[in-house]
Formats: structure tokens, sequence, C-alpha cells
């Protein structure tokens, strides 16, 4: 391993491999959750799936944002952005049990529900729903695949400064695909479970929820490489401050996103919106209400207001893993309502879900950040970051 290579570290071996042990334990928890209690288990394999979704998904926008404003912050965690959009394909496939299981999760996809209007009728069908998920994950793929080919031929023609411009010119247009496709996703995966409800701004909050996620694992990623060469002697704490105050950014977009919505349908007061928030307000589902504000708002604003925290590699990790856990409290509490009226029950594969998904996520998201360089080689703000000048 050479400075001049940056290879990735044994710790991101290590890494994928307890990745995989964990993966392994929890999905073989989800295949017995599927054999006794199925239902339970479609309920908590799509909460645990939109979490690592997001993770790939959030990637993929921070990474065209960082090609679009050419922002130093997203040199340092380029590569680990482009390893996470790899792992989409992986994604596609972890999505067949939602994909073969409509009839379990989705009321309007069962034989007797309640009558919907004709364009819901029209649009909410098994069909459809297939259909729309092959489309938006092939945007998805295909964006992931040229944002990679292109920084990939940066690495071997650093001079050429039309690549810089084709990763700009496909970034754009990319960042509106991606917020259209999320936003569609959304109502099809999540919003349908209720098909009565609807919101306007519903997929702006699995969009930013996604770049949280996203931000907080590259922060927990940046850190780990930088405990050992060649990233010891790039990544410094200006790179980590830079990070943490956009993870702070996107907090307080999430909260203006989540009163927005809670202030215009409470206001609004119709018996066809306010259902959402009766159910999520009322009984054990409103503790889950109160930690969000405390916790997914109050506590991470409060904390990340602190320079000296943004800087630190022992704190601010912590920050993000703990918010990263947040966002699985977050879509439990936007979905769990729709499967228990009565009120959060803690079941296996709750747990065993996010933990398999996730584990074997890691796992191949290990894999491709091995096959890289750590750092964009050809990328011509590359010397600018790796001069440890602090500002």
């Amino acid at each position: 391993m050479t400075a001049q290579t940056y290879t990735a570290p044994d710790s991101v071996a290590r890494l994928g491999r307890n990745a995989l042990i964990v993966g392994v334990l929890g999905l073989v928890a989800c295949g017995i959750s599927w054999a006794g209690h199925s239902e339970d288990f479609y309920h908590a394999y799509l909460i645990g799936y939109l979490l690592v979704l997001g993770a790939a998904l959030g990637s993929l926008v921070l990474l065209m944002v960082q090609h679009m404003t050419g922002g130093k912050w997203g040199i340092v965690i380029r590569r680990p952005l482009e390893a996470a959009t790899r792992t989409l394909p992986l994604l596609a496939v972890f999505f067949l049990p939602i994909f073969l299981g409509v009839q379990h999760i989705y009321v309007w996809a069962q034989p007797v529900h309640e009558k919907l209007s004709s364009f819901q009728e029209n649009y909410l069908t098994v069909g459809g729903f297939r259909t729309r998920a092959v489309i938006y994950f092939a945007i998805w793929i295909g964006l992931a695949l040229l944002l990679n080919r292109l920084s990939l031929q940066q690495d071997s023609k650093p001079e050429d400064r039309m690549i810089r411009r084709q990763l700009q010119l496909f970034s754009g247009p990319g960042i509106v695909l991606y917020v259209a496709t999320m936003s569609l996703a959304s109502i099809d995966w999540v919003m349908s479970l209720s098909p009565q409800w609807i919101s306007t701004i519903y997929g702006f909050l699995f969009v930013i929820g996604q770049a949280i996620t996203a931000m907080a694992l590259m922060i927990i990623i940046l850190v780990m490489l930088s405990k050992s060469a060649p990233m010891s002697g790039v990544v410094q704490p200006q790179n980590l401050h830079d990070l943490g105050k956009l993870l702070f950014a996107f907090i307080m977009v999430w909260a203006y996103f989540s009163f927005s919505q809670l202030l215009i349908i409470w206001s609004g007061n119709l018996p066809e919106e306010i259902v959402f928030y009766k159910a999520r307000l009322a009984g054990t589902w409103g503790f889950f209400a109160v930690a969000l504000l405390l916790l997914h708002f109050a506590l991470p604003f409060m904390l990340l207001l602190s320079r000296d925290l943004k800087r630190n590699s022992a704190l601010l990790p912590k920050v993000a893993m703990f918010l990263i856990a947040m966002r699985l409290v977050d879509l439990t509490w936007i979905t769990g309502p729709e499967f228990s009226h009565q009120g959060f029950q803690l079941h296996t594969a709750d747990l065993a879900a996010p933990l398999g998904i996730g584990g074997i996520w890691l796992f191949w998201f290990a894999k491709q950040l091995q096959q890289r360089p750590l750092l964009p080689l050809g990328d011509p703000k590359l010397a600018e970051v790796t001069e440890h000048n602090e500002h």
C-alpha cells in the first residue's frame, strides 16, 4: 500500500467480514420470521430496506451535488460515495421480497379493499407498481454507472477537462431525475400504505432523510479510514468540520419539511388528511413522535452547533451513528401505524431486517471501496485538499 495509490487499508476488509457475519445472521432470522409470521416479516423488511436504500441513494445525490458545486468537501468522500452507489444493483435484488410480496404489504393490492378513486384504481395496480419499480432502479443504476465510469476515466486522463464538464452536465439533470423518481417511489412504496391519504411534501421528506443517512455514513467511514495510512495523512479536522456542517444543515431541512407538513395538515383539519397524524400521535406512537422531536432534531441540532464537536474525530462519528439509528426510528414511525394500529410491537424481524440487509450491504460496500483508490486521483482540486491548509 502506498500513499500514491491510496489503496484501502485492512480496516475496510475487516469491516466487510464483520458486516457479512451480521448480515447472514440477520437474514437467517428474517427467514425464520417469514416462515412463522410472514406478515410481520414483510412489514419489518420494508422498513429495513428503506433505511439501507437511503444510504445508497443519498450517496448518489450527494455525489451529483458535489460534481455540480465542485466543493472540496466532497473530494475526501468521493470514492466512498461512488462505492455506495455501486451497491444499487444489490439493492435491486434485495427489493425482490417487496416486488413479489405486494399483496402482503399493501391493502390496495388485496382482493377486498376500500373503494378508491378512479385514478387510484388505475395507478395502484400490482403490474404498475412492479413496472415503475423497474424504471426507478434502471434510472438510479444508470446514473450510478455513468458517474462511476466518468470518474474512473478522469483518473486516467486528469488533463482532460471535458470529463469534468461531463460530470457536471450529467449531474444536473441527474439530481432532478433522482428527486422525481424518489418522490414517486415514496408514494408507491410508503404513502400507498394508506391510499386514502396524500401529502405533496412526502417525497422531499424521504429525499432529505436519505441525505442525512448517507452523510452520517460518510462521516463514519472517513473517520475509520483516517485511522491508518494513507488517509491518516490526508484527512484533517477541517474535512470533518465541513461534513458536520452539511449534516447539521440536512437536519434543519428535515425538521423544516416535517413541521411544514404537520402545520399545513393540522391547520387544514380535513378528516382525510389529519388521520395520518391522529394515528401517529396516539398511544405508543406518540412516544415515537416525541423521540423524533427531541432525538432526531433537538439533540443533534444542539450538539452540531459546536465547532469543536464537528472537528472531533471521536465524537462526530458517534453523533452520526446515533442519527442513522434515528432514521430507522423515523421510518418505523412513518410506516408502523399502518401495520399496527394498537401501538408499536417489537418483533424479531424488526431488528433482523435492518441488520440482515444492512450487513450484506456493508459487506458489498466494503468490497466496492477496495476496488479503486480512496481519492479521485484525476480531480483537479485534489492537490488543494491534500495540502493541509486550515482555514
